[in-house]
C-alpha cells in the first residue's frame, strides 16, 4: 500500500513549525537570564517585534494570542529542554515547574549516575540553581527529579 502525498498546506505548516523549533533553539542561550521565566518572555518578545508588532501591550497579546496555547506550549518545552546526548540525558528545566527533571536517554541503570548528572547540571549552568547534594534528588523509576534552590523569576 502506498502511502499519501501530504498536501501543501500541510506541508507550508510542518515546515513552519520546523523553522519556529530551529529559531526557538538556536536563539534560546541568548536571552538571560538562563533557566529563568525573564528568558522566556524576552524570546516572546523578540519573536513579536521580528513579526512586525511594535511592543507595545495590545501588539504583544494579539502575537501571544495568534501563537495559540498549543504552539506557545510546545515552544515553552523546547526552551528549556536540553538533549546532551554525549551523557546520554534530556534535561526539562522550565523554572515555572517545581524541579528539573533528568531522563536517560540510554539505559536508565547506566546513564542516571550521580557523577553524570552533576557534569549535565555543570555543563548547562544548572548547578549553582538546583542542589548539588544527591541526596536532595529524588530518584523516580527510570529519572531524578531536582528541586530548584531558589524561587525562579
Amino acid at each position: 500500500m502506498r502511502a499519501s502525498t501530504p498536501d501543501a498546506l500541510s506541508l507550508q505548516a510542518t515546515l513552519v513549525d520546523f523553522a519556529l523549533a530551529e529559531l526557538v533553539r538556536a536563539h534560546r542561550l541568548s536571552f538571560q537570564p538562563l533557566w529563568s521565566a525573564e528568558s522566556w518572555a524576552k524570546l516572546l518578545i523578540w519573536l513579536a517585534l521580528n513579526c512586525g508588532c511594535s511592543g507595545d501591550e495590545a501588539s504583544l497579546r494579539t502575537f501571544a494570542e495568534a501563537l495559540g496555547a498549543v504552539q506557545t506550549g510546545r515552544l515553552r518545552r523546547l526552551f528549556f529542554e536540553r538533549e546532551l546526548e554525549p551523557l546520554e540525558l534530556r534535561l526539562l528545566a522550565d523554572p515555572a515547574e517545581p524541579q528539573v527533571l533528568v531522563l536517560p536517554l540510554g539505559p536508565a541503570a547506566e546513564v542516571l549516575s550521580t557523577a553524570r548528572i552533576g557534569q549535565a547540571l555543570q555543563q548547562e549552568q544548572l548547578s549553582g540553581l538546583v542542589p548539588d547534594d544527591p541526596g536532595c534528588w529524588q530518584r523516580l523509576e527510570d529519572a531524578v527529579a531536582i528541586p530548584w534552590s531558589r524561587t525562579t523569576p
